[in-house]
């Protein structure tokens, strides 16, 4: 179908469109004819009929209400029937991988003039390929299962096989060995992708290369789900009160594990558990297989339905011994070790979903119009912005400082060393996020806690934030586990 040729217009051709039945506004120097629209506007008629929208230059007014990208669909592009004469469009449409232009909407090294110790062109051509794969494969996929609360579509997970993100997602490691790594942009021997999910490296890390065989290669395919599961309902952050439990059977060849664990992460839909449980020798990590004894149910929370966050019990699930993860009571090893990397990966998250709120607030406060003037123009609302600009800097520099020390240690040296360095960012991070949440709920005012329109984003922001600052252990456990592991390596012999 051959493209439709828009015309040019005057102002004043278009000032002569002004009534219910024949009316046009301009938006950024787009010329629309809402006609027919304005019966099913659901702000009713009379903001499209006011005399400073009818035949108007009606850009101000428009973004004041709604978001652009109402504008980029199919059903209101095609109102448009041309442009103004002389005049150029200054609002363009969103651009696969773009790098947001708005100050403090992206950490410096993605920033334009700016330059960093860490990372190279290499970092950069790689962030954009995989910013674009979300933009194009990701994102739709991710609204539509925010609403019906469903896992991802296949097609999501498809892709991901195809580009080994599900592999690059557990970091460096063998497992990258002979894999093209999205589309060759990053070598698998370079290690530049540290990062993790919180399954699977017990597996890596600590399962048999038979177990390995048969769990690592479906899990990264995204053929099958694994889960994490250590906590219950009467021990939390409190990992030595575990109480599900695994017995040997008679001849020594199988666990047999009974017992709970609540607000499980994936656990609807998981096919493979990496349990937390208590053996006679201590605690004991174990990879269970969902079969007969194995039950979930969903866990309703304030975050998505589409976490998967579940209740699972186990009765009387028989086990190979096998599965055993690490040492028979080495399992306070292998959980602390897993939760470095698992606090890594939510520091990663807030920095960047921090840096999306200044984006949003940023461009709202500069659009929406109070008492006359751009609400950027307020004290208080600088103020505020002021605050979450400098909660996300410190943040962002705190976590390449401690990334930089991930990619010159060893697994066991982080373990010794970056416990408490990884459990005071994560209880501060999670902090400034619920503080720049509350400021952004109030810049938004009442659509920040809607979740449609222009504060959706800020809303579900809002929503989520407090269940980031439970995951991988509460703020003020994780504060006192990094001072904790200060006084234990405070010398002897220092005084005053």
């Amino acid at each position: 179908m051959a493209a439709k040729q828009l015309k040019e217009f005057t102002l004043e051709e278009v000032a002569q469109h002004n009534k219910p039945d024949d009316l046009w506004v301009i938006i950024d120097v787009k010329v629309y004819n809402i006609s027919q629209f304005k019966d099913l506007h659901p702000g009713g008629i009379a903001v499209l009929i006011d005399e400073e929208v009818a035949g108007k230059d009606a850009t101000d007014a428009f973004y004041g209400l709604h978001r652009h990208e109402v504008l980029e669909g199919l059903q209101y592009k095609r109102l448009q029937i041309g442009t103004i004469k002389g005049q150029k469009s200054v609002i363009h449409d969103h651009v696969v991988g773009e790098v947001s232009k708005v100050p403090y909407a992206e950490p410096t090294w993605l920033t334009p003039g700016y330059h960093s110790p860490y990372y190279s062109d290499n970092h950069r051509e790689f962030q954009k390929a995989v910013r674009s794969f979300i933009d194009e494969v990701v994102y739709e996929d991710a609204q539509a299962r925010e609403e019906d609360g469903k896992q991802p579509s296949q097609f999501v997970l498809d892709n991901m096989t195809d580009t080994n993100l599900h592999a690059m997602r557990m970091g460096p490691g063998k497992h990258l060995q002979g894999l093209i790594l999205m589309g060759g942009i990053v070598k698998p021997e370079e290690g530049t992708l540290g990062g993790t999910v919180i399954g699977l490296p017990p597996v890596l890390n600590f399962g048999s290369e038979e177990l390995k065989a048969k769990v690592v290669p479906d899990v990264l395919a995204g053929k099958k789900f694994i889960c994490l599961a250590i906590s219950e309902a009467q021990a939390g952050s409190d990992v030595m009160g575990l109480q599900t439990t695994a017995k040997l059977s008679e001849d020594g060849k199988e666990w047999i594990i009974n017992g709970s664990k609540k607000w499980i992460t994936n656990a609807t839909f998981a096919d493979y558990f990496t349990v937390g449980c208590r053996t006679d020798d201590g605690l004991t990590v174990i990879l269970v297989e969902r079969g007969p004894g194995v039950e979930t149910r969903q866990i309703k929370t304030s975050d998505s339905t589409i976490a998967g966050t579940g209740y699972v019990t186990f009765d009387d699930v028989r086990v190979p011994v096998g599965n055993t993860l690490g040492e028979v009571g080495g399992g306070i090893f292998v959980i602390l070790s897993n939760f470095n990397h698992e606090r890594w990966v939510m520091c990663c998250s807030s920095a960047s979903s921090q840096r999306s709120i200044i984006d949003e607030c940023l461009k709202w406060t500069n659009q929406r119009k109070a008492f006359g003037q751009p609400l950027i123009s307020q004290p208080v609302i600088r103020s505020k912005i002021a605050g979450m600009i400098s909660r996300a800097e410190s943040v962002q520099s705190w976590l390449e400082n401690i990334t930089y020390q991930m990619t010159h240690m060893t697994y066991r040296q982080q373990a010794q060393k970056l416990t408490g360095p990884i459990a005071f960012l994560k209880s501060y991070s999670t902090q400034c996020a619920q503080d720049t949440a509350r400021d952004a709920v109030q810049i938004f005012g009442g659509r920040g806690i809607t979740k449609t329109g222009m504060g959706k984003f800020i809303e579900h922001y809002y929503r989520i934030v407090t269940f980031d600052a439970l995951l991988g252990g509460a703020e003020d456990v994780l504060a006192d586990l990094g001072v904790r592991q200060a006084i234990r390596a405070m010398p002897t012999k220092a005084r005053l």
